[in-house]
């Protein structure tokens, strides 16, 4: 039985009690009851707060990686601001493609570790599906009747997949995406519910798939990132 009135702390709900601060002082300013500037001036403090509830976000959540950039971003300008030391953010904005790239590698690696949740059937050497478009694109379309996930790669490019043909064991399959300047379309069964859990930067992902019927429990879950690129799911 769910407990009424149970709450928890979300980085929304954090955005919105920023927002209410902020407003209180800038109000408390124009009446001159204090000066807000000499308290705004920590506002970095705000960007480490909201950055460490998302990556206090339930495992598999969302944004975990982008709550650790703007943990990281927000500690070193509040310690500009404290004159422990001399921080312009665009000196290091390099290091921001570092953390992006192993934050790839270690999805990679944790997808690949992670042991398998059905029983291998005679297409088990397809199971998976792995395409990376550069500056190109492709069509792939996938019978397996037990699909595992896969990785996809778009950049510059496009990629376009079928799996409506195309089945699971009971339990779930996680894909991984990662599109840059580029697009993924991907279509898939109406049994299958889909629960995207990817970060968006600059970018957008669509869900146009309607709820399966009859209870299903073949759930595709999407992870992944897309850089000033989109993703597009539909069945």
């Amino acid at each position: 039985m769910e407990t009424k009135g149970s709450w928890q702390v979300t980085p929304q709900l954090v955005l919105g009690l920023i927002i209410v601060v902020v407003g209180v002082f800038a109000t408390l300013d124009t009446v001159d009851v204090l000066h807000a500037h000499d308290y705004l001036r920590y506002w970095p403090a705000f960007v480490v707060v909201f950055g460490v509830v998302k990556m206090l976000q339930p495992k598999g959540g969302p944004g975990r990686f982008a709550g650790l950039i703007f943990t990281l971003i927000g500690f070193a300008l509040l310690l500009d601001e404290l004159d422990f030391l001399s921080f312009s953010l665009w000196d290091f904005w390099p290091l921001i493609i570092v953390f992006f790239g192993l934050s790839l590698i270690w999805r990679s690696f944790v997808r690949r570790s992670a042991p398998s949740s059905g029983i291998d059937g005679p297409d088990s050497t397809n199971s998976s599906i792995t395409g990376v478009a550069f500056m190109s694109g492709f069509k792939r379309t996938s019978n397996t009747q037990n699909f595992r996930g896969g990785e996809l790669t778009a950049i510059m490019g496009g990629c376009e997949i079928d799996l409506r043909q195309a089945s699971m064991n009971d339990g779930e399959a996680v894909l991984d995406v990662f599109a840059f300047w580029g697009g993924i379309e991907l279509k898939v069964p109406l049994d299958w519910s889909v629960d995207i859990q990817a970060t968006p930067l600059l970018g957008g992902f669509e869900d146009q798939t309607r709820p399966p019927q009859g209870g299903s429990s073949k759930r595709l879950v999407i992870k992944g990132y897309a850089v000033m690129g989109g993703f597009e799911v539909a069945n």
